[in-house]
């Protein structure tokens, strides 16, 4: 493993890297932080099968609302509202494909009318997990049962739709196995976007129990991914993961946690003390890190005690 102190580029080669450019190897962006908990926030009901997607169809206001509460709190990336949108879950809505094409498109706009308030904020077309819009929390289990053709199948399209708005890169994001990097990464590359692929684990896993150094290293010599990571994580797993991920890959890291509470499916409800600090970071930033926010449960002020951490 390369010591800290030799951090790999801050910009991929190829035409990729060149269209979203990182910074320097000591520094890095600052991701926003969990969607659902801040629409929760402002009042929203996500009880909903499509979660954070419904609003995209009933009150798209509510989403532009809580990317701008990020976008004020100093993220320098938007992370969409495409996470789990995709056609099934809209048809059992009953909406049309078209309509949900729009929708899909809708995500990456809504980002980008918050972005553009904030000079050089970039827009994250988030893609997540079969699981996700299967609304039945297999996206933390993985291993559907399902062929990366037929994988690949599922993303292409909710891929497409996204990418015809031109965000400025796809986030691959909560994924659980290797099966379905493999399958997002074949679905997004006839884009030309550049796309960070980011891991969903526990200890030194996958969700899916796979390690973590053949998950990474999935994406070494892809020129399209500018980092590779995790998030949607325990903040004690994050260190070694971003260490693990710029060893196998020689690529920048990405990171963005959960705040470290246990959901309580029974309560439903989330319990324990949250464990997501901006202190934590600079150790993430140190390993290779240079996109890092927040996941479940990490907020605005989160966000910008973050922000004023790494920056300082």
């Amino acid at each position: 493993m390369p010591p800290r102190s030799s951090p790999p580029p801050a910009v991929p080669p190829g035409p990729a890297g060149r269209r979203w450019r990182l910074p320097a190897a000591g520094s890095a962006l600052v991701l926003d932080g969990g969607l659902s908990n801040q629409l929760a926030d402002q009042g929203c009901d996500l009880s909903d099968a499509l979660w954070t997607a419904r609003l995209l169809a009933d009150d798209p206001e509510q989403i532009l609302a809580a990317h701008t509460a990020y976008a004020r709190a100093g993220a320098q990336v938007l992370i969409t509202s495409g996470y789990q949108a995709g056609y099934e879950g809209f048809a059992r809505r009953g909406i049309g494909r078209s309509e949900a094409t729009a929708l899909l498109r809708s995500s990456v706009t809504l980002a980008r009318r918050a972005a553009a308030a904030r000079p050089g904020v970039r827009v994250a077309a988030s893609v997540g997990p079969y699981g996700a819009v299967l609304a039945d929390g297999s996206e933390y289990r993985g291993r559907y049962g399902k062929s990366v053709r037929e994988l690949t199948a599922f993303h292409r399209p909710r891929i497409e739709a996204a990418a015809a708005e031109g965000p400025d890169v796809l986030a691959l994001e909560t994924v659980p196995d290797i099966d379905e990097a493999e399958a997002m990464l074949r679905a997004a590359a006839p884009t030309g976007l550049p796309v960070w692929l980011s891991y969903t684990v526990e200890g030194g896993l996958t969700r899916a129990g796979q390690p973590l150094a053949e998950a990474f290293a999935l994406a070494a010599g892809r020129e399209e991914v500018v980092a590779v990571g995790v998030n949607c994580c325990a903040p004690q797993d994050v260190l070694p993961a971003v260490e693990l991920a710029v060893a196998v890959t020689g690529k920048p890291a990405v990171a963005y946690p959960n705040s470290g509470e246990q959901w309580n499916a029974a309560a439903r409800r989330f319990e324990g003390t949250p464990a997501f600090a901006p202190a934590l970071a600079t150790a993430w930033q140190a390993a290779g890190a240079r996109l890092i926010g927040g996941c479940c449960r990490v907020g605005p002020a989160q966000i910008a005690a973050l922000r004023a951490h790494l920056h300082a």
